[in-house]
C-alpha cells in the first residue's frame, strides 16, 4: 500500500532579485521579509522625490513610514495588470505626504516654532503651500469640474510628479493617452480659471 502524504505547498523564495510585483504578492501573504526588501529598494528614492515637495524631513519620513504601513495593509489590492508597483507605492507615499501637509497647515505658524535658541524653524516650501492649497482654492474647484479621466491624468503627472510612463502604468492606459488627457485637462483648466 502506497501512502501519499499531502505536502504543504511552500511559498516561492523571496530575495533581493525578486521583482516588485512578486514582493507585493508576498507582502499580501504577510511575509515581512518581502516588505523589508521593498522598503530597502524604494525608501531612498521616495525620500529624494518627496523632499523636493516638502522642506520638512520629519514630514517626509512620516509619509514614507505611513506609506509602507499602507503597503503592508493593502498589498492585496495591488494588481500587476493595472500598473507598475513602484508607481503604486509612489502614489501612496505622495498622498500620505499631502495628508501630512494638510494636517500641519491647520497649526498656527508660531506653534510650529521651537522655543530652543539657535534652532532654525522649518520653512514651508512654495510647492508645499501649493499642494495644500490645491483642493481648497480656485484650482481645487476647477480640478473638481474635470472629468474623472482628465483629473486622474493631471493629478498623476502634475500633482504627484509621475512621469508619463509611470502615470500610464498607474492608470493602465497608453502613454499617448496620458499626454492627450493632460493636454486636454490643462486647456480646460485654463478655461475654468480665466
Amino acid at each position: 500500500m502506497h501512502r501519499f502524504f499531502a505536502r504543504r505547498r511552500e511559498p516561492p523564495p523571496i530575495g533581493s532579485d525578486s521583482d516588485d510585483a512578486e514582493l507585493l504578492l508576498a507582502v499580501a501573504a504577510e511575509r515581512t521579509e518581502a516588505l523589508k526588501i521593498l522598503h530597502r529598494r524604494h525608501a531612498p528614492w521616495l525620500r529624494v522625490r518627496l523632499s523636493r515637495r516638502c522642506a520638512d524631513p520629519d514630514l517626509v519620513d512620516e509619509a514614507i513610514q505611513d506609506a509602507f504601513v499602507a503597503v503592508w495593509r493593502d498589498a492585496h489590492r495591488y494588481r500587476p495588470t493595472k500598473g507598475d508597483a513602484a508607481a503604486w507605492i509612489w502614489t501612496i507615499a505622495v498622498r500620505r505626504l499631502i495628508s501630512s501637509l494638510r494636517r500641519t497647515a491647520t497649526i498656527p505658524p508660531l506653534a510650529r516654532l521651537e522655543d530652543t535658541v539657535g534652532v532654525r524653524p522649518v520653512v514651508e516650501s512654495a510647492e508645499d503651500a501649493v499642494l495644500v492649497g490645491v483642493e481648497h482654492g480656485e484650482l481645487g474647484t476647477a480640478l473638481a469640474r474635470l472629468s474623472p479621466e482628465l483629473r486622474a491624468a493631471i493629478q498623476a503627472t502634475v500633482l504627484d510628479g509621475l512621469t508619463t510612463r509611470e502615470a500610464a502604468q498607474l492608470l493602465g492606459i497608453p502613454e499617448g493617452t496620458v499626454k492627450t488627457r493632460v493636454m486636454r485637462a490643462k486647456a480646460q483648466l485654463r478655461g475654468f480659471l480665466a
